[in-house]
């Protein structure tokens, strides 16, 4: 029998908005993955804690605020001190183009921009699921 895909989406820092979280969360489990939302305002650590604590297969930060530079890498290297490196990582939120290189060197997978089809996220996490 195949494992459901376990995801838990975060919404770091004290950036409120998640419609685009819920939005992706609710295509998520309707594509019939697992999904753990920590809600709105949570801290780097209680991420990752919740992460491990889940035995998640992905974590996916999104964030509006503008401090994707330092919240998502931080949330990268607490999974990684934790043990948990083998936890794929993805972002979505108003991030600028010129910022994603540094986030995929920091371990995110992919990074999604505004406009992006949950089909698109989607496929990426099954895709990453399978060859994992």
């Amino acid at each position: 029998m195949d494992r459901r895909i376990r995801i838990l989406i975060g919404k770091p820092g004290l950036d409120g908005h998640d419609r685009g979280a819920k939005y992706i969360a609710r295509a998520l489990r309707d594509a019939g993955m697992e999904v753990i939302y920590t809600g709105i305002r949570q801290t780097p650590e209680a991420i990752a804690n919740a992460a491990i604590q889940e035995d998640v297969d992905f974590v996916g930060l999104s964030l509006l605020s503008g401090a994707h530079n330092y919240l998502f890498p931080e949330v990268a290297r607490l999974l990684k001190e934790k043990g948990a490196a083998d936890i794929v990582l993805f972002g979505g939120g108003v991030i600028p183009e010129e910022d994603i290189p540094a986030l995929k060197k920091a371990g995110f997978k992919a990074v999604f921009t505004p406009g992006t089809a949950a089909t698109e996220v989607i496929d990426f996490i099954q895709s990453e699921f399978q060859s994992g």
